[in-house]
């Protein structure tokens, strides 16, 4: 990667932090086998790129420069790995996959003098590692020998077999102890989430569980005072990260929802709904009631807890007219000296890059693994096939001179962000037009899979770079038609429905009149639930006189 856009991509991934969603799905709780984790990157005003690392080799001797991930300030350095791999996105040429989520935690446990940030701890372990428990040992690893400079921190860790979560938090500076980590795998057929929230609870009591921890992991927490108990009974999150109100009704309810498409999970409603003290706490993972597709999580990743207690009523003036599931920010706000929140679901207009990863044990590593790659808010665009050999990105994503400043209709983050921002405060009058090309370009996606990838392992048996480059081609082609056909959403968009009216269409064309005028448009009106919404806040303000 160039210095210069390397800049670019550290600039521009600044304040990642605040607000991600991970979900996570074992292998045997998949539809085909595949380990499936999902990232939503979001923060207010981020602007990403898809970035990429390539594979190298490095003299003995060679130094990496530690830039924060979120800041672009200089940390220090650290020796270099001898030979390190390729990497697009988030996930590398062995299919390993790194996603994260702040949670926080405690702030004195932050550690300034650390190296290491969460970001910078990401990539640079996608470069070294091959597996995810060979991950999370460059993980922990680095962090102990150097430093760990964010506050708290859930990592999802994947790979064809396997998929763990990982929280970390520094210790403040301390002279004795620089990290406490724990690290738990996910059974192979369940499900699992984090969304800002500390997930790992009494992990000396999991069973029939792998659980790995620093050696100073409950010691640390005694040493300050924060834990009295027996050591079994150690609880990390109520610790070092208490979930409050915010912590579950902002953060945890997320999963819950994700939950709740596969189980009843109304018995820990009360821990999402964050009010109760005494709710009992939701589980770090669950036993789906069936299986997952891609498709699925896809799906998941659209959330606004539709057909769930915490959905946003249709009559809801914060909806607007065309009832939006989306809300402004911040998430509080104070009326008459009381505080109020928006509920904050998977699916978020500040979302700046969106995946779901794929990962297939039975396949070549390079035509194993896919990102489904979306640059924006994920309910709002298509995810195009990234795959995990890639070394060159789309144009789309990837674009120069384009950033959180510089409009291009060449980048996809700023056209598909065209497009959603039409649509937000119109929602259930423009939503449909972009779910049909949505889907339809998801299921073209779908519908080619196994012809692209039967190609692609005729070509690896014969010459593997001739099949990475078919599978980085065809990524780049799509990733590419999708950003034209978005241009042409855009368009279609601002001319079916300008100035609040409707154009009518047959047959995908716009109707004309005999004399070649367009035809007369349809003038919906208030949608009956807001006319109704409307009356009863103004009374008979706008009431029409009798004839």
């Amino acid at each position: 990667m160039k210095k210069q856009f390397l800049l670019s991509v550290l600039l521009s991934a600044a304040c990642v932090a605040p607000a991600c969603t991970n979900f996570i799905v074992g292998k045997k709780a998949s539809t085909d086998g595949s380990v499936i984790c999902t990232y939503n990157a979001d923060d207010y005003g981020m602007f990403q790129f898809l970035c990429h690392y390539p594979a190298g080799k490095h003299p003995k001797g060679t130094m990496r420069q530690i830039y924060d991930w979120d800041s672009n300030e200089y940390h220090g350095q650290i020796p270099e790995a001898a030979e390190t791999y390729n990497v697009i996105g988030n996930i590398n040429e062995y299919q390993l996959t790194i996603g994260e989520t702040t949670y926080g935690g405690r702030e004195e446990m932050i550690d300034t003098t650390g190296i290491i940030d969460y970001g910078s701890l990401i990539y640079i372990t996608l470069q070294r590692s091959k597996t995810a428990r060979e991950a999370i040992k460059v993980m922990t690893t680095l962090v102990e020998t150097y430093g760990y400079n964010s506050s708290g921190e859930t990592f999802t860790i994947c790979d064809p077999n396997e998929a763990w979560i990982l929280e970390m938090q520094g210790c403040g500076g301390d002279k004795d102890n620089k990290v406490v980590w724990c690290a738990v795998r996910i059974p192979d057929n369940a499900i699992s989430g984090h969304a800002n929230q500390s997930r790992i609870g009494q992990f000396l009591k999991y069973e029939g569980v792998e659980v790995l921890y620093s050696k100073n992991a409950v010691k640390f927490a005694v040493k300050k005072g924060w834990y009295k108990g027996p050591v079994k009974e150690f609880n990390w999150k109520m610790t070092y990260a208490f979930p409050d109100f915010s912590g579950r009704r902002i953060c945890d309810a997320r999963v819950w929802s994700f939950f709740n498409h596969y189980q009843d999970m109304s018995r820990y409603l009360p821990w999402a709904e964050g009010k109760d003290p005494n709710a009992e706490d939701m589980p770090l993972y669950i036993f789906p009631d069936r299986k997952l597709s891609v498709q699925d999580v896809e799906r998941d990743m659209r959330d606004h807890y539709e057909g769930t207690p915490l959905a946003m009523d249709s009559t809801d003036a914060g909806g607007g007219i065309w009832q939006m599931p989306y809300r402004p920010t911040p998430l509080y706000y104070t009326v008459n000296g009381k505080k109020y929140f928006n509920e904050r679901p998977t699916s978020t207009q500040q979302t700046g890059f969106s995946y779901v990863s794929q990962m297939r044990s039975w396949l070549p590593r390079q035509i194993g693994g896919i990102l489904w790659f979306g640059n924006d808010d994920g309910n709002m665009v298509a995810y195009t096939p990234i795959y995990c050999g890639n070394t060159v990105q789309p144009e789309c994503y990837n674009t120069p001179g384009a950033d959180a400043l510089n409009f291009s209709d060449k980048n996809a983050f700023w056209v598909c962000n065209w497009v959603s921002n039409m649509v937000y405060p119109r929602y259930s009058q423009m939503f449909p037009s972009l779910k049909a090309v949505r889907d339809s370009l998801e299921a073209s996606y779908f519908a080619q899979q196994k012809t692209i990838e039967d190609r692609a392992q005729a070509l690896y048996q014969a010459d593997e770079a001739a099949a990475v480059k078919f599978l980085n081609d065809y990524s780049n082609e799509k990733a590419q038609q999708m950003l034209a056909r978005w241009k042409q959403l855009a368009i279609y968009l601002i001319v079916k429905y300008n100035d609040m009216a409707v154009k009518p269409e047959k047959d995908g064309r716009f109707l004309r009149t005999k004399t070649g005028l367009g035809a007369a448009v349809k003038r919906p009106g208030y949608p009956n639930a807001f006319a109704k919404k409307l009356v009863d806040t103004t009374g008979d303000k706008f009431l029409s006189p009798a004839k």
